[in-house]
């Protein structure tokens, strides 16, 4: 058990493996979700990744510093890289999803999007919708994100239709758990040193008993890991 660190709260906790999935599963997680939403993916075939703590060796954080990720889904790879240091490459998507196609190259972030065409076309950038004339809320709210207080509403409104419906949910949470189930096994293969096959019918790494050990974390007693036929 870690002791209590006051740099933990509110947000400090996000640098603790002890307590999330560092980069890669607080911010990678969703500029994941977002790349395979847009692109109609599922499970990767294989998921290889390595980094470490590599700059910030005197701080506290134990969560990697750098790391890359490759997504492989055979016939195309998505590639997650992430640093706490230096000059982000651009600083208008430090945080976002760059998708390059035959017909140009679409740059999407928090709070714009840019699409930069092949050859002499004229690029179309956008601003984020918000709602700040609807919802003058988000104007005063403490450590609101209005960027995506919009997104958050329309989600609610779409969660209670499908409630009243028996629909599927746009935000579906099978699609959360391949996103955030990706991120975790790119952990898992950084900390091992290889690439990582998922069996998703049957929740293991076949043939690897040493990654299938780090699925789950030890829990401390009396509390025991969820398991599908006791819950």
């Amino acid at each position: 058990m870690r002791p209590y660190n006051r740099m933990f709260h509110p947000r400090g906790w996000r640098s603790f493996m002890e307590y999330g999935n560092g980069t890669i599963g607080d911010m990678g997680v969703h500029m994941l979700d977002v790349a395979r939403w847009m692109l109609g993916l599922g499970w990767p075939v294989s998921i290889s990744s390595s980094g470490g703590i590599l700059v910030n060796k005197e701080g506290k954080a134990n969560i990697s510093d750098t790391q890359s990720a490759v997504f492989d889904y055979g016939n195309l790879q998505v590639v997650w890289q992430h640093r706490h240091y230096g000059d982000p490459p651009d600083p208008q998507y430090y945080w976002g999803a760059t998708f390059y196609g035959d017909k140009g190259t679409l740059k999407a972030g928090v709070r714009s999007y840019d699409f930069i065409p092949k050859g002499n076309g004229q690029k179309v950038h956008r601003e984020a919708v918000l709602e700040l004339d609807q919802y003058p809320e988000d104007r005063t709210e403490k450590g609101i994100e209005d960027y995506a207080a919009p997104g958050n509403r329309g989600n609610m409104r779409d969660f209670m239709s499908c409630v009243a419906s028996r629909g599927r949910p746009v935000s579906d949470i099978e699609e959360g758990h391949i996103s955030s189930s990706s991120c975790i096994l790119a952990n898992v293969s950084m900390k091992l040193g290889r690439s990582l096959r998922y069996d998703s019918r049957t929740g293991q790494v076949p043939g690897d008993a040493e990654a299938n050990a780090l699925l789950r974390r030890p829990y401390r007693a009396p509390w025991t890991h969820p398991e599908p036929g006791t819950v």
